[in-house]
């Protein structure tokens, strides 16, 4: 079992992760779609969704500059990965409030 396991790895190395990571905006878009039709759930956590997908522009963005300046990949240059890593954390701070808003107003609701 570990060898076909190992050989399974070793074949999914060296496939392009290219196509599917293109491919992952389409169950993301669904995700988003159906996620703004609940009302349950608030605008932070909504627009922390969707912040995501522009943190993914960015680095998409950024990764461009990055081997056209700079003649190297977006991990090696610190200023503009961290510039890109800002907004993935802009996003995931924006959701945990979202959810700690939803939380606060469900302890209120108990009470």
């Amino acid at each position: 079992m570990n060898d076909f396991f190992l050989m399974f790895l070793e074949k999914l190395a060296t496939l392009d992760n290219t196509v599917l990571f293109a491919a992952s905006i389409i169950p993301y878009s669904i995700f988003l779609f159906y996620l703004y039709k609940l009302k349950s759930i608030n605008r932070f956590v909504k627009t922390g969704f969707s912040l995501t997908v522009f943190f993914v522009f960015i680095t998409i963005l950024l990764s461009i500059l990055s081997l056209t300046y700079y003649d190297k990949t977006l991990v090696e240059v610190d200023l503009l990965h961290g510039s890109a890593e800002f907004f993935l954390t802009l996003s995931d701070f924006v959701i945990l409030f979202g959810f700690l808003k939803i939380l606060n107003n469900l302890e209120v609701n108990n009470s």
